[in-house]
C-alpha cells in the first residue's frame, strides 16, 4: 500500500521506530486480526498493512470453508508461502541464515505454529522488506490452491485521470488473452493475431484487425505450438507501464513492420460497454450479445428478444457469449430458463461428492425458439454454466470454439483483518450430467474458429454458421 507521510517529525520518528523494531511476539500481537473470517457486510474500510495476523487468518479461513479445504494438505500451502518469503529476500538482493523452511507433519496447528516461527524469525532480520514479504507470502499462499476463483484482492488501483467506461493497456484485444496463457496455456492456438482494435496506443499505431503478432518484446508468442509468456505482456496492469514491442504481419498486403505501444488509459466505444447488445438478422433472427451475466441481465436479454419480436414473426435466437467472463450462476440458471423447464441446470458439491441441484426457474415464460449459441476460450465461469446446460440439455446448438474450462465454482468473499478481500469457493460445479468442466471446456457442438483473414475481412464465420443452422 501506498504509504501516507506527514511533515510532523515526532510522528515520523514514531513510524521510522514501529517499521524497524522486531514483530511482537503472538502474546502481544493484536488481537484483531484473529483465525475467524466473515463474509463482508458493505463496504470494508481502508486497507491497512498485510501482517503474519492476516496470513493466519487467511490460512485458517481457506482450510474451514474452501470445497476441499476438509482434505487438502495444508502443507501445500506453507511450503508455497515460504518459497516466495525467500526468493522475495532473495530478489532484493539479501538473505537470512533464519529462513529456512520449518519441518510440516501434517497437524495443521502445529505447522502453522512453526512456520509462524520461522517466519518471525526470518522477516525480523529484514524489517524494511516486512511489508512486501507478507504479501508475497500471502498470495503464494491463495496461489498455490491452483483454482481460478481463488483470489485476494488487494492494493486496487486505478489511473489518476481514470474515468468510468475508460480501457486501460494497450488499446487492443488478440485470439488468445493473457489469463488463458497463464491458467490454461495448452488451449492457445497459433498464430496470434489482432482480434479487436479498442483505442489507444494500438488506434493510434494504426494496427487492424487480423493483423499477425509475430514477436513480443523479440519473443515468439508460439514455440512448437505452445503459447509463450510472452503473451502476457500484451495485457499489461496498471501501474505497469512498460512500453511492449511487436513485430507484425498484415496479410493482406504482406507488409511486415515494428512498432513499440506503451500502456495507458483511453475512451472505449460506449457501445462496447453495454452489457446487452441485439438487433435483427435476416428479418427473422433476434441476434443478442451479452457481455456478462450481471444482476438483472438475464430479464435484459428477454426484454430485448420481446422487443423485436414485436410486429413480426421469430425463427431463432442467436445468444452471441463470446468473450462473456461470467457472473451470477442465477442470472445464468434463469436465462436458460426461457428454453427449458423442469430441469437441472448444474451442480454444486463439497469434496465428499455431495451435490445441490441447480434447477430452471419454471416461473420464467418460455420462448419457445430455437437456440444457437456462439462460444470461445473468453467464455467463462458463468458463461460455462450456460453453455454446458444448452449442450447437456439439448437447449440449442454451440457454435464458434471450445469454452475457457474456468468455473472451478462460484466464488465467496471473505472479509480479512487488514480490510482486504478473500475469495473462493465453497462448492465445486459440475455440468447438468455432473461431469467437471473446470479446466476441460465445453466444446462447441460445430467447430468455426475465427481466422485472420476473416477478422481482417470484418467476416464471422461462427454467425454466419449460426444462422445458417436457425434457418434449416
Amino acid at each position: 500500500m501506498t504509504t501516507v507521510r506527514t511533515a510532523a517529525a515526532g510522528l515520523a520518528l514514531l513510524l521510522a521506530a514501529a517499521c524497524t523494531a522486531p514483530t511482537p511476539p503472538r502474546s502481544r500481537a493484536s488481537a484483531a486480526a484473529g483465525t475467524a473470517c466473515t463474509q463482508p457486510r458493505g463496504e470494508p474500510g481502508a486497507e491497512t498493512a498485510t501482517t503474519i495476523d492476516v496470513i493466519e487468518q487467511a490460512y485458517f479461513c481457506i482450510l474451514g470453508n474452501y470445497y476441499s479445504g476438509a482434505t487438502l494438505d495444508a502443507r501445500s500451502l506453507l511450503t508455497a508461502g515460504f518459497v516466495a518469503l525467500t526468493q522475495e529476500i532473495n530478489r532484493n538482493g539479501r538473505d537470512v541464515p533464519e529462513a529456512t523452511m520449518p519441518a510440516l507433519t501434517g497437524d495443521r496447528k502445529a505447522d502453522w505454529t512453526a512456520f509462524e516461527t520461522a517466519y518471525r524469525k526470518t522477516t525480523d532480520q529484514v524489517p524494511d522488506l516486512r511489508d512486501k514479504l507478507a504479501v508475497v507470502t500471502l498470495e503464494a499462499i491463495v496461489a498455490a490452491l491452483g483454482d481460478n476463483h481463488a483470489n485476494w484482492a488487494h492494493d486496487v488501483e486505478r489511473p489518476p485521470d481514470y474515468y468510468d467506461g475508460d480501457g486501460s493497456g494497450l488499446g487492443f484485444q488478440a485470439n488468445v488473452n493473457g489469463p488463458q496463457v497463464n491458467g490454461n496455456p495448452g488451449a492457445a492456438l497459433p498464430p496470434l493475431f489482432v482480434t479487436t482494435v479498442q483505442g489507444g496506443a494500438a488506434r493510434a499505431a494504426g494496427l487492424h484487425p487480423g493483423d499477425i503478432i509475430e514477436s513480443i518484446n523479440v519473443s515468439a508468442p508460439f514455440i512448437d505450438g505452445k503459447a509463450t509468456p510472452a503473451i502476457t505482456a500484451l495485457y499489461p496492469q496498471y501501474p505497469e507501464a512498460r512500453p511492449v514491442r511487436l513485430r507484425l504481419l498484415r496479410q493482406t498486403t504482406g507488409r511486415r513492420w515494428s512498432v513499440t505501444l506503451k500502456p495507458g488509459l483511453y475512451q472505449r466505444d460506449p457501445a462496447a460497454l453495454q452489457v446487452v447488445r441485439s438487433k435483427l438478422l435476416d428479418d427473422d433472427i433476434a441476434y443478442v450479445r451479452l457481455a456478462g451475466f450481471t444482476p438483472d441481465s438475464a430479464n435484459r436479454v428477454l426484454k430485448a428478444i420481446s422487443r423485436l419480436r414485436t410486429g413480426r414473426h421469430l425463427t431463432g435466437v442467436v445468444l452471441d457469449l463470446r468473450g462473456n467472463g461470467g457472473g451470477s450462476p442465477a442470472e445464468a440458471t434463469r436465462l436458460l430458463s426461457a428454453f427449458t423447464h423442469g430441469k437441472v441446470t448444474a451442480y454444486q458439491c463439497t469434496v465428499d461428492g455431495k451435490c445441490e441441484p441447480m434447477r430452471t426457474d419454471d416461473t420464467v415464460k418460455l420462448l419457445d425458439l430455437p437456440l444457437a449459441v456462439l462460444t470461445d476460450r473468453g467464455c467463462a465461469s458463468a458463461c460455462e454454466h450456460f453453455s454446458s446446460a444448452v449442450k447437456d440439455l439439448r437447449i440449442g446448438r454451440l457454435v464458434g470454439t471450445r469454452t475457457a474450462g474456468v468455473i472451478s465454482g462460484p466464488a465467496q468473499p471473505y472479509l480479512l483483518g487488514n480490510n482486504t478481500m478473500l475469495a473462493f469457493p465453497t462448492r465445486h460445479h459440475l455440468g447438468p450430467e455432473r461431469e467437471v468442466i473446470d479446466r476441460v471446456g465445453v466444446p462447441p457442438d460445430h467447430h468455426v474458429p475465427l481466422t485472420p483473414k476473416d477478422a481482417a475481412a470484418g467476416r464471422d464465420p461462427a454467425l454466419a454458421k449460426a444462422l445458417i443452422l436457425l434457418h434449416k
